[in-house]
């Protein structure tokens, strides 16, 4: 079933919900303090593709389980620096490719593993950056 709900909190859901009442299917939630997110959901959590911006413009696009950043993706922050690459209970966790503003990727170059904000190991990853930007790919092309 498709219907809208504003949540006491101020924020709001628009899209397909379960038959025991539970954000289920696609959607579109906003939350008050200016984040939104378009995509799929389960059992009342992000789940699968989809698109969060946040207040400060940031986003991510790509996979989520259970309401995190889970499996491929890209996170590109408002000052225009992108990490493209896998994501583990919604942090930056694997292998992946950090992009800064001017295109380039530091010297030397920051791709390889990644364990939240930190480079523990340097290799090429082209599959996993790859992966990430057809799933964020793919979370664009829903809403579209």
């Amino acid at each position: 079933m498709q219907g809208s709900y504003q949540y006491p909190d101020g924020s709001s859901y628009s899209g397909k919900w379960s038959e025991d009442g539970q954000r289920h299917g696609l959607g579109q939630m906003s939350f008050p303090d200016g984040a939104r997110y378009h995509g799929n959901f389960a059992h009342g959590l992000c789940e699968g593709l989809g698109v969060m911006i946040f207040s400060d413009n940031s986003r991510y696009e790509g996979d989520f389980v259970r309401g995190k950043f889970h499996g491929f993706g890209i996170f590109l922050r408002c000052d225009g620096m992108r990490y493209e690459g896998t994501f583990k209970d919604g942090k930056i966790c694997g292998l992946g490719l950090l992009t800064f503003l001017d295109g380039t990727h530091g010297l030397p170059r920051n791709e390889g593993f990644f364990d939240g904000n930190k480079l523990l190991r340097r290799e090429r990853c082209d599959g996993p950056v790859q992966k990430a930007r057809d799933a964020a790919d793919k979370a664009r092309q829903q809403y579209q």
